[in-house]
């Protein structure tokens, strides 16, 4: 099993909407998130005065599935999201509705430190495609010793591993996991997930055959499997994550007429990700199925959580 973690949250003024800290054991960064109604009372605190790094994140309207996201640094945060919350004529940013911070609780982050750290979350982020980054092109900054640049690698993974904790997907890997049979023999595969059995989709009329995976609570189609060209019906919240995808090179032209998976790709559920596989939507639970026996993604969800159920009774 993988190890567990212990994040400290605390809702500052009482409420789940308002502001709130993140912690994580033995880490010296520290989050603090809000939206954008709350910024008078975020700027008043300490943590506004550090040096670090921030995120704004909005709403994408034309893609429904993903937020627009920018990431900056700065060695006074506060000072910088007072500039960001003008209007655009005056320089600053209308689309964010939420801001996320993460500073030091040491205050041992210095601008060279956040620099890094910026570029290497703008690295990440464009990796992941799991947003609409609002940032130009990344800068590579080389200056800092050896042992802070490994310093600073370490703190990336950390925010990665808060955000999400907090409705931030957009750091999350999009790489699907090994299962443990991939990595049995391996030192550490006790912590490796377990993943579904693979699920197929077959289209007959397009000659479309696709092939999926759930791990971590996302649906993965798999690398090589085939989608529709083109998408089918007009105004579906799918359609431009659909063209998104080919823009990315996650969907590419195949000899066949078709488009396939360039790798690995992670969506929400399975009716998302059937849905990119045939241009439309689709109902997932019921498109999938096993490709080894046939019995459809929403039987084998139901056998799993019914032999769980079970073990929980004969357990007590």
């Amino acid at each position: 099993m993988s190890q567990g973690r212990s994040i400290r949250l605390f809702l500052v003024d009482g409420t789940p909407h308002g502001l709130l800290t993140a912690e994580i054991m033995n880490w010296t960064g520290h989050v603090l998130t809000g939206p954008r109604g709350k910024l008078s009372e975020l700027v008043q605190r300490p943590e506004c005065g550090r040096t670090g790094v921030y995120f704004l994140v909005g709403p994408d309207a034309e893609n429904s599935a993903r937020p627009q996201v920018y990431i900056g640094e700065s060695d006074d945060v506060g000072k910088r999201l007072k500039q960001h919350n003008r209007t655009e004529e005056q320089g600053g940013k209308d689309f964010w509705e939420k801001v996320c911070l993460i500073t030091s609780k040491d205050q041992n982050l210095t601008k060279a430190h956040v620099k890094v750290l910026e570029s290497l979350l703008i690295q990440q982020a464009q990796r992941v495609g799991r947003c609409t980054l609002l940032n130009g092109t990344r800068h590579d900054y080389i200056s800092l010793p050896e042992a802070d640049q490994a310093d600073m690698a370490f703190f990336l993974e950390q925010i990665r591993t808060v955000l999400p904790v907090l409705g931030f997907e957009f750091l999350r890997d999009a790489s699907r996991p090994p299962s443990r049979d991939a990595v049995e023999g391996v030192a550490g595969a006790d912590a490796a997930p377990e993943a579904s059995p693979r699920f197929r989709l077959t289209f007959p009329k397009y000659g479309i055959t696709a092939y999926g995976q759930e791990a971590e609570g996302e649906f993965f189609v798999l690398e090589g499997s085939q989608a529709r060209a083109e998408w089918a019906a007009s105004g579906h919240n799918y359609q431009r994550l659909h063209q998104q995808l080919r823009e990315e090179g996650v969907l590419v032209e195949d000899e066949t007429g078709l488009l396939r998976f360039s790798r690995d790709y992670a969506f929400s559920s399975p009716s998302a990700a059937a849905a990119m596989v045939v241009g439309r939507a689709a109902n997932g639970r019921t498109e999938w199925k096993r490709d080894d026996t046939g019995e459809t993604y929403a039987q084998w969800q139901e056998e799993v959580v019914n032999a769980a159920a079970e073990g929980t009774e004969a357990g007590v």
